[in-house]
């Protein structure tokens, strides 16, 4: 079988390609990465040897490129995304463009191939929630221009299943983290801040509450999705793995041995969401389980921070700091971030 996936050099991308390496031996694999600031070539160096994998640099809405990577795919899965929430908020129009024309580009790609589409999106597209939890028939109520965004491209791609008959899948996972994510993220910003003996910038009161999901426990989800989903179809992913931003700071401080001084109450972000909360029985019912404790997992996760220096170093002396200084320190008075 062969798989166009499309942002494949970025956090879960990368580490969604893997696995499908690992567990499909029979899978035929190109990455199509424009290579931004979060794509990152070094996330697949171990497997760019592999015969089956080809890697394309390219822009998800430019057609011809698209069109030629998609040649003779079977399956085209969407990772490819502007994904940071203070991006959006400071720089929405890339986000409009790559997460929404960027997904007409591939369901248009998809439609002339007859190929299969999934499209990878986000439970912050449900907006907040004090009580319960959403499910996948939920209305959605996105708060920022990036969640937005997603909605926007989920939407339109269930209306080629409705208007075309294209064969199309949504999957709306919780907070993933895990190696190779971005250090702008929350859980590897506290981290390498906390490494590095520096401030954790927590957002208001630090009680808006995240469901945390481990990164390959969402790709094996997304695996029970193409294996046994039906089209048409959403997934909520979720591992029931409730925590507020302060107690996954304070659960980070406490795994690097570092003291709560280094924890910097710092101005809320606007919009910003109290709760997100999936109900991921649906999923279930395909067979999927989060096989990842929590505790355990965060802690392969600063494991492999700590000894993946060089990697995440880099990204944060080079375009990454410049946006945090600009974006955090400077706003929020927590001094030189160099």
């Amino acid at each position: 079988m062969k798989f166009l996936v499309t942002g494949g050099a970025g956090f879960i991308g990368s580490n969604f390609i893997r696995l499908l390496l690992r567990e499909r031996k029979d899978s035929e694999i190109v990455n199509l990465d424009k290579l931004t600031y979060a794509g990152n070539i070094e996330n697949l160096r171990d497997v760019e040897g592999d015969r089956r994998y080809t890697f394309v640099k390219g822009d998800i809405c430019d057609r011809e490129v698209v069109e030629a990577a998609a040649d003779g795919a079977d399956l085209i899965i969407n990772f490819a995304a502007e994904s940071h929430v203070d991006r959006s908020i400071n720089e929405p129009g890339s986000f409009i463009r790559t997460d929404v024309f960027g997904a007409y580009t591939l369901l248009e790609t998809a439609r002339k191939y007859d190929c299969g589409f999934v499209q990878i999106s986000t439970d912050e597209v449900y907006g907040s929630i004090s009580e319960g939890s959403f499910f996948e028939n939920s209305m959605l109520s996105p708060s920022s221009p990036y969640s937005s965004s997603k909605a926007a491209a989920e939407l339109l791609a269930k209306s080629y299943f409705t208007t075309y008959g294209l064969p199309v899948l949504v999957t709306r996972s919780s907070n993933n983290f895990g190696p190779f994510q971005h250090p702008e993220k929350l859980i590897p910003l506290f981290i390498t801040n906390a490494m590095e003996n520096k401030p954790l910038p927590v957002y208001g009161d630090g009680q808006q509450v995240r469901d945390w999901l481990y990164v390959i426990d969402n790709c094996r989800a997304i695996l029970a999705v193409i294996d046994r989903g039906k089209s048409g179809e959403v997934y909520n992913i979720g591992a029931g793995n409730e925590l507020t931003n302060l107690q996954i700071t304070e659960m980070i401080l406490a795994g690097l041995h570092k003291p709560s001084s280094l924890i910097k109450f710092v101005k809320d972000r606007p919009g910003h969401d109290k709760r997100y909360s999936v109900e991921a029985a649906k999923i279930r019912q395909l067979g999927w389980h989060p096989e990842y404790e929590f505790g355990k997992a965060l802690s392969e996760t600063i494991g492999w921070y700590r000894g993946n220096a060089g990697w995440w170093q880099r990204l944060k002396s080079g375009e990454f700091l410049e946006y945090y200084k600009r974006h955090y320190h400077e706003r929020h008075g927590l001094g030189d971030a160099a």
